[in-house]
Order: C-alpha cells, then structure tokens, then sequence
C-alpha cells in the first residue's frame, strides 16, 4: 500500500483549544503524524510525497470564501493590534446570520465552526500539503492501485463546505471522494473516527452518488454535538444515502463492531465501485482524547470487516492522538486492511 505523507504538516502546530471554558493544550501536534509515518517507514511502507497542484479538487467540495480565508486570513489577522499567535473566533453567527463581514475578526467567526481550529502563519500550507496527500491517494487508486493511504495531517472530516471546525481546515475525505467521483459512478465514505463527520456528511447531504456512513460516539454528550443522530438520512436527492450509527460514549469493542457490522451492511447495500474510508484512531482505549475503549484486537477486527468489502479504497487519516501504540495501531490496522484491498 503506497502512502502519501508531506512533512509540511509540521508548519501547522497548533497551541490551544477551549475545552469546558478553558483553554487545554491543543492534542492536534505534529508527533501524531510522526509516530505514524516513523511505524510505516521501519516497517517498509512506500512512503510517497504528494505532488498534486493546484486547488481544483480543493474547490470542488469548498466554498471559495472559505479557501481565500485561510489561505490569505493569518496575514490580515497578524496587522491587528494585539493579536494572539493565533485565529481564534471570538464571535459565530447564528442559523439566521448570513452577512460575511469585511473584518477578519468577524470572518473568523463566520468561517468556522468553534474554538477547535486556531489558524497561524503555517496552518495554509500544512492543508493544503494534507488535501495534496488525500487527492494523490484518490489519482493512484483511479490509475488502479487496490488501495493508498492519505497520512492527512490536519485532518479534515469537520470542515464542512463553508467551515473550517474541529481540528480540520480542508475535508480531505470529501476531496478524494470527489477525485474518485470522476472515474467511478457511486463512491462510499464510511468513517469509523470517534466523531462523528459532520463536514463530510454536510458537503454530500444532498447527493445520491456519494454515500456516507458514520460510526461514532453519541453526539448527544459527545462532540460534534449537533450532528452525527440516526434521523440525519440526507435530503432531496441525498435522502436514504446518510446513516449515522451512534455508540454509547465509553464504549469498547461489542458496541462499536455492532455499529461497523450495520455500517458495513449498508455500504454493500449501495453497491458502490469505489470505498474512501475515514480513519480515526481515536476511539482506542488508550487515545488520551477519545473516550472510549476499543482495544488494539478490535482495531484489527474492523480493519478485516472492512476489507472484506473488497473495494479499491482510499484511506484517509483523521484522528487519533499521541500515546504509545498510535504508530503500531496504524500500522498494523494497515497491513490487515490492504490483505483485501
């Protein structure tokens, strides 16, 4: 399995997240991705440098807006007078607000979705490099590779079409789901990170030709906390092609299989000719993020169910946090999945 990974990942390093009304370092750090590509490289991966250009695939699932503001927003915010290191909204408007304010305070606010996404001088470059990485896996899987692994670093499964939130800038899953879109009728997302993708599921909620699964922790006391229920089906022509199969928070290994079998079930169902699977290691029992506890074994037996879909797929990184095994556990979730794929 070819892996796609940019060390430009490391020039987005952000400090804070506001957690519970209070400001908590920022699990999002550059260790992740380095444990990660440090366990395949030791275990002869073929580690790969994106070369996609440009921002077409880039475009093709986000609004334009939001791409101008992170790409350009860092440089007005550094003019402010006494401005933190970092852009962080201090303002959201409600469902009701439409206005896009000149000033980059209020663009702040209107291009994201919480205080989980801090943009500084080098967030730009390190999401594009990691949508780079998601849209060369998609290109090697449409040139007929079984399968490629994107080490996205921001991840992207949050940021919906107009919003950046959660950690994400770039919906990297969206974009290699788009790619793959353009050679294959019916594409499937399924995304087993622990938070629900609510980015992902709001770029195709209205669209037959893209379906998206979810499995993740109840967001009814769990992040993102307003998306991710079982009555979220899609709209217009996207009604049916939405499932979202909530676990109990503190889950383990019974709880979040039942959900992959129903997740999975659903996918063949669809008959798609082409997976994009949304990688989270975050509901680990020892991810000092996540919350839940599905041990190292279930990791494995998801990555066997899944594989044994038997479709060309795209493996996106989301989350996933720094703790000892994080390396191994992508690692050997790797060698498992691709035994099919």
């Amino acid at each position: 399995m070819k892996v796609f990974y940019s060390a430009a990942h490391a020039l987005h390093q952000p400090r804070m997240f506001l957690k519970a009304g209070q400001l908590a370092p920022n699990p999002e750090i550059a260790a992740r991705a380095d444990a990660i590509v440090r366990a395949l490289g030791d275990a002869g991966f073929d580690l790969v440098a994106p070369t996609y250009q440009g921002l077409d695939a880039v475009l093709a699932v986000h609004d334009a807006g939001l791409v101008r503001f992170l790409e350009t927003g860092y440089l007005e915010w550094a003019k402010l007078p006494n401005a933190g290191q970092e852009i962080v909204a201090n303002t959201h408007p409600g469902g009701r607000f439409r206005n896009r304010p000149q000033s980059i305070i209020g663009q702040a606010g209107f291009y994201t979705q919480d205080a989980a996404c801090p943009i500084a001088a080098g967030t730009w470059q390190a999401a594009v490099a990691a949508a780079g990485c998601a849209a060369d896996a998609a290109l090697a899987v449409i040139g007929g590779a079984a399968s490629a692994y994107a080490l996205c670093r921001p991840p992207g499964h949050h940021a919906t079409r107009s919003q950046a939130g959660g950690f994400c800038y770039l919906n990297n899953a969206a974009i290699a789901a788009q790619l793959l879109r353009g050679r294959f009728e019916r594409v499937a997302i399924l995304d087993v990170d622990v938070h629900h993708g609510n980015g992902t599921q709001d770029i195709f909620y209205d669209r037959s030709d893209v379906f998206f699964a979810s499995i993740h922790g109840d967001p009814d006391g769990f992040y993102p906390f307003f998306s991710g229920t079982p009555s979220e089906c899609g709209e217009g022509e996207g009604l049916g092609f939405n499932l979202n199969l909530p676990f109990p928070v503190g889950s383990g290994d019974a709880e979040v299989m039942l959900a992959l079998t129903k997740a999975l079930a659903a996918v063949h169902g669809y008959a798609p000719q082409a997976l994009v699977l949304s990688l989270g290691f975050d509901a680990h029992e020892k991810d000092p993020h996540g919350a839940h506890y599905v041990s190292t074994a279930g990791f494995m037996s998801m990555a066997r169910a899944i594989s044994e879909l038997g479709l060309p797929c795209v493996v996106v990184q989301e989350g996933g946090y720094l703790h000892g095994e994080l390396g191994s556990l992508a690692r050997d979730f790797l060698r498992v999945l691709s035994e099919h794929c």
